[in-house]
C-alpha cells in the first residue's frame, strides 16, 4: 500500500496551492502548463514534448482506464511533475495492466492530486506559463516560491539533448494499429518502401508507426547529425520531429536543417516545424499559455475547411518574418489566429505546427503522412 503525502505547489508569482501526493515522492521544478484532453493521459505523460514541464490536466478525473504497455509515445514518461483533481485508485479496462498510481510510482515520476486544477487552469491563461516547483518534501509556501523563482525558464533552454536517441537506429515497430486512423483504409502508398530518415528532436512513436505503415524504411538520426550525417544514408526524404522547448535554443539543429533545404524532400511537425521556419530565415515567439490539448481547431486556407488537432507546444512561428515570395501560409488557428501551417512555393518542403500522428486526439490530418509519402516518389 502506498504512503499518503502531503504535497504542495508554488509558482514563481507566489499562488500556491496544497494537494496529496499519488505518484513517486520528492521535489522536481518545471514551468507549469495544462493540457485539455479528456483522455490520453498515458500518451500525455510520454510525449518528449513535455520534457521540462509539470503539466495540469483540466479534466476532472485521470487514470479510471488504468495504464497499459502499448500506448507509450517514448521510451517512458518525460513530465517533469503531473497534478490531476482527482486520480482513479482503480481502473476498468481490458487493455489495463497497473493504475496510474502504480505507473507514476514505477518511473519515479511526481503525481499530485486533490488540488483545485480549474483555479490552477485559470490562473495559468490569465498570467502565463510560469516557473513552478511541486514536492513533498517541502511545504513551506515562501521557500516553494524561492525555489520556483531560481528555477530554469525554458527561453534559450536546450531540451532536446535530453530527450534525443544516442544514437541511429532502425524503427522496425510494425504500424497495423494505425491501420483504422486514416481515410485511406488500409492503401499502402508506395511498394518501393522509400526511405526516411527521422531527426529526432524527441519524436513519438506514432510518427514512426505512421510512417511504417506506409511501406516507409525509416532511420532515426540524433538530433545532433549534420547534415552530412543525413544525406549519407541516402534517404528519400526527411522529417523533422516533434520535441521541447524554445526552438532557438537548439542552433546546431537550425543549421543542420538549412543545409538540407533543397537537398531533399523535408516534412516538419511541431517543433520540427518551427525549426524549418528558422531555417528558412523566419522568427519564432513564446506564446502566453501554448497550445496543449486534443481539441485546437485548424483552417486551411486553401480549401477553407476546419479540422481538430492535437497540439502540445509553447512556442510558435512569427508568419509576418517569413519570405512570402518563398513561403504559402497553408494553415491557422482559429482560436488565435496562429500560423499552424507552410509549404515552400518551389521546393517540396512542407511543415504544421499540430500533430498529425493523433495520438493523443482526432485523427483528422493523418493523411498529411499519405502526402509526404507520395512526395517522395515525384
Amino acid at each position: 500500500m502506498r504512503q499518503i503525502l502531503k504535497a504542495a505547489l508554488a509558482l514563481e508569482d507566489g499562488t500556491f496551492f496544497e494537494g496529496w501526493s499519488f505518484g513517486y515522492p520528492g521535489e522536481r521544478t518545471g514551468e507549469l502548463v495544462f493540457n485539455t484532453s479528456m483522455t490520453g493521459y498515458q500518451e500525455v505523460l510520454t510525449d518528449p514534448s513535455y520534457k521540462g514541464q509539470i503539466v495540469v490536466m483540466t479534466y476532472p478525473l485521470v487514470g479510471n482506464y488504468g495504464v497499459n504497455e502499448e500506448d507509450v509515445e517514448s521510451r517512458g514518461p518525460m513530465v517533469e511533475g503531473f497534478v490531476v483533481r482527482e486520480s482513479s485508485s482503480i481502473f476498468s479496462n481490458w487493455r489495463g495492466t497497473m493504475t496510474l498510481s502504480e505507473y507514476l510510482i514505477k518511473h519515479h515520476v511526481m503525481g499530485v492530486e486533490g488540488m483545485d486544477t480549474r483555479a490552477l487552469t485559470r490562473h495559468i491563461r490569465l498570467a502565463g506559463a510560469m516557473r513552478a516547483v511541486l514536492s513533498t518534501k517541502d511545504l513551506d509556501r515562501q521557500s516553494l516560491v524561492e525555489k520556483a523563482k531560481a528555477s530554469p525558464g525554458l527561453i534559450g533552454r536546450d531540451l532536446v539533448k535530453e530527450v534525443t536517441c544516442s544514437r541511429p537506429y532502425e524503427w522496425q515497430e510494425k504500424g497495423e494499429r494505425e491501420a483504422d486512423r486514416f481515410d485511406q483504409g488500409s492503401t499502402l502508398v508506395s511498394p518501393n518502401h522509400p526511405k526516411v530518415v527521422v531527426l529526432d528532436y524527441g519524436v513519438k512513436y506514432n510518427i514512426l508507426r505512421s510512417l511504417k505503415r506506409l511501406n516507409c524504411e525509416v532511420t532515426v538520426l540524433p538530433a545532433s547529425s549534420t547534415a552530412e550525417e543525413v544525406l549519407a544514408h541516402r534517404p528519400d526524404g526527411v522529417l523533422l520531429s516533434n520535441g521541447p522547448g524554445d526552438p532557438e535554443g537548439v542552433p546546431y539543429a537550425i543549421k543542420t536543417v538549412r543545409q538540407l533545404l533543397g537537398k531533399k524532400p523535408i516534412f516538419g511537425i511541431c517543433l520540427g516545424h518551427q525549426l524549418l521556419a528558422l531555417a528558412l530565415g523566419g522568427r519564432t515567439f513564446k506564446l502566453k499559455f501554448g497550445h496543449r490539448g486534443a481539441n485546437q481547431p485548424v483552417k486551411d486556407l486553401r480549401t477553407g475547411k476546419v479540422a481538430i488537432t492535437s497540439q502540445n507546444h509553447g512556442f510558435a512561428v512569427d508568419p509576418e518574418s517569413l519570405p512570402s515570395k518563398e513561403i504559402e501560409l497553408t494553415e491557422i488557428n482559429l482560436n488565435d489566429q496562429t500560423l499552424e501551417g507552410m509549404r515552400h512555393r518551389e521546393l517540396p518542403i512542407f511543415s504544421v505546427q499540430y500533430h498529425p500522428e493523433a495520438s493523443p486526439g482526432p485523427h483528422d490530418k493523418g493523411h498529411l503522412f499519405f502526402d509526404f509519402v507520395e512526395m517522395l516518389g515525384r
